[in-house]
């Protein structure tokens, strides 16, 4: 088949998806826009082949498109798309170690967890991937699929500043822990259980990326610093509280680490004292080695260039006295 003609065969695929029909909301917008979502991640260089991985930053983007297109009272739910696009020829799910996704009694996966737990990624077509990789194919599939699904809501996706992603950055960077706490329980009681999970896995998204931004993407306590010429994560955001007991998001409750330090403050096996300073627990027993975490005995973390955004010290205190081997 001729490029020319290829590209018309998946532009057509892709102005016919199979949607939930209804006679009062009209036809399920939730395809489109997750397309719309992955087009955008290709283009900020999050999505970088044809494995379709459930991360934060393509869920948000899901979201935000969808408050500029959507104004239908649709159910704003990542999972139900991303697991029914399976009914379309270019797109296959892949799962974990050959893990059976939950399916509900309707024929629609359980939840948003149960989706990320047993499903690895989503592969599309190669050929449809090269295309969007074009930066002429990918405005003429772009633009194709708004005029179409969207032709009275389309300008609105022009806005460049999301004002979602702007008022969830706000909260995780300037909210006090109380005021997070507060509104992520709100939360919890107004949203539906999958809306829930998904508003959390999102707000979790956003404070692994800028915790390693305030720091200038260097472990606060080795001082490594790698930049990569692809877009990979190479130093951890690191919760001081975990996240599943304190509910904090906040920028209070993190500070920067490499995956191995992260894993040993999680473990117990480092800690901050009431200077900054680091401790090793008297337990590690080690050889002699470059890589020995007893070289950091006493050491003093890196703080951010801005006090606003030290971790803060009641945090570290909860740290020492609860998981701290002594």
């Amino acid at each position: 088949m001729e490029k020319e003609d290829l590209l018309i065969n998946y532009l057509n695929q892709l102005l016919k998806l199979r949607r939930d029909r209804n006679k009062s909301r009209g036809d399920a917008p939730h395809k489109p826009v997750l397309f719309l979502a992955i087009i955008e991640g290709i283009e900020k260089g999050d999505i970088i082949s044809n494995r379709i991985s459930i991360t934060p930053e393509l869920v948000l983007s899901f979201k935000d498109i969808w408050s500029k297109l959507v104004f239908t009272n649709h159910s704003q739910n990542f999972a139900l798309p991303f697991f029914h696009m399976k009914s379309e020829p270019f797109w296959r799910l892949v799962s974990v170690n050959g893990a059976v996704i939950p399916i509900s009694s309707s024929g629609s996966v359980k939840s948003f967890s149960s989706l990320k737990d047993s499903v690895a990624y989503a592969e599309i077509d190669k050929e449809l991937f090269l295309f969007l990789m074009d930066p002429i194919a990918r405005e003429v599939i772009k633009s194709e699929l708004l005029d179409f699904y969207f032709p009275e809501t389309k300008a609105s996706l022009l806005n460049v500043e999301s004002i979602l992603i702007k008022q969830l950055k706000d909260q995780v960077l300037n909210d006090d822990r109380q005021t997070y706490v507060e509104r992520v329980e709100a939360l919890r009681t107004q949203m539906l259980v999958n809306d829930f999970e998904e508003e959390i896995y999102v707000r979790c998204g956003i404070f692994k990326r800028e915790i390693p931004k305030i720091y200038n993407y260097t472990c606060a306590i080795s001082g490594l610093r790698i930049e990569a010429t692809i877009n990979a994560q190479l130093i951890d955001a690191c919760h001081i509280v975990p996240f599943s007991f304190s509910k904090d998001d906040t920028i209070g409750n993190g500070f920067s680490l490499t995956p191995t330090l992260h894993r040993a403050f999680d473990r117990g096996l480092i800690t901050i004292n009431d200077n900054y300073l680091v401790r090793i627990s008297p337990g590690v027993v080690e050889v002699d080695s470059a890589y020995s975490l007893k070289q950091f005995e006493g050491k003093q973390m890196m703080l951010p260039a801005d006090k606003r955004h030290f971790p803060l010290q009641e945090n570290f205190e909860w740290h020492r006295k609860e998981c701290f081997v002594l």
